[in-house]
């Protein structure tokens, strides 16, 4: 934990962020500005000697915090999850971008969170090409549903017939190409870990990679609840007082794309994995719905996944 007595909250956007700094618990200074690096420059005076922390929001933050670590000041970037219940913790209901910002000044003065370094180059360099992979997986099928559908309507020239399959079999082998792409750096930064990960029973090579890249080789966290936290796969109950308000449900604050890859592994798991096949069954024999067993075996996939990942060791039944 690193406690100072200066730091500054900022609250990103796609154009522009909002900051507040706090001085011994006071706002000594707040201020919007345009997401650019000409901001970051004018904002550069009135954050140093200060400890910063920002939200991970999607691609908006990192070029902040990149700019702020490598200008030697030091930089928090904390799950929107945890800020959101450390704001829930504390009342603060208001929701307004500078309000926010404090209360992220708020959490790092009272918690003092870890700081943060840039991921690697190999990870930025396997979250690019994953990032494009999906959509040129996503196109591929955009082409292939056209495609059948101009054949099920009987009314499909020959020569445009010709020219969607030639599209669709272009999409193949880029997507292939890509695939080769990601499973050569993964043997060449992460090939231990890699082969780890690959040897529990449900895990591919897309979760693998998708799993490396999403937690900078397990290097964000201290333990598995807070990868499953991160992913948006922990459980959310909301609560006044002693009262119960709603259903238990699942946070969607983490990531959509790490989720859909999680509950494809997790489908195979239950068929081949004995610690998640077991507890699917339990769960379905006591009655849950399948999506809430399948989710409980999602969790169990990240808690062997991370134990591997910080054991070194590859999977074994014994092990998680």
């Amino acid at each position: 934990m690193i406690f100072t007595n200066m730091v500054t909250g900022i609250d990103c956007s796609k154009d522009y962020f909002d900051i507040v700094v706090l001085k011994e618990g006071k706002v000594a200074f707040k201020s919007r500005f345009t997401n650019d690096i000409k901001s970051f420059m004018n904002m550069l005076p009135h954050i140093l000697d200060t400890h910063v922390a920002m939200e991970a929001t999607g691609p908006y933050y990192f070029q902040l915090a990149r700019f702020v670590h490598d200008s030697g000041i030091r930089v928090s970037v904390v799950n929107p999850l945890v800020i959101r219940r450390f704001a829930q913790m504390r009342m603060s209901r208001a929701k307004t971008d500078q309000k926010d910002a404090l209360v992220i000044a708020e959490f790092a003065k009272m918690t003092g969170p870890k700081l943060w370094e840039p991921p690697t180059v190999a990870i930025q360099a396997i979250g690019n090409l994953e990032s494009y992979l999906e959509g040129l997986k996503q196109r591929r099928q955009m082409l292939s549903n056209q495609l059948h559908a101009f054949e099920a309507a009987g009314t499909i020239e020959e020569l445009l017939y010709n020219e969607i399959k030639e599209e669709v079999e272009s999409h193949d082998k880029r997507i292939k190409d890509k695939e080769r792409q990601i499973a050569e750096l993964i043997q060449q930064n992460y090939a231990e870990m890699g082969a780890n990960l690959r040897s529990i029973p449900g895990i591919g090579p897309r979760s693998t990679s998708m799993l490396i890249i999403a937690t900078d080789g397990f290097g964000m966290f201290e333990n598995y609840k807070q990868v499953i936290s991160y992913f948006g796969l922990a459980p959310r109950i909301y609560e006044s007082g002693t009262s119960v308000k709603g259903k238990g449900h699942i946070c969607k604050m983490g990531m959509g794309q790490m989720r859909k890859v999680l509950y494809m592994a997790a489908t195979s798991a239950i068929r081949c994995n004995k610690a998640c096949k077991e507890l699917y069954e339990r769960l379905r024999t006591k009655g849950k719905p399948y999506r809430v067993a399948l989710i409980a075996a999602v969790n169990k996939l990240i808690k062997q996944a991370f134990a591997i990942a910080k054991s070194g060791k590859p999977y074994t039944v014994q092990l998680v």
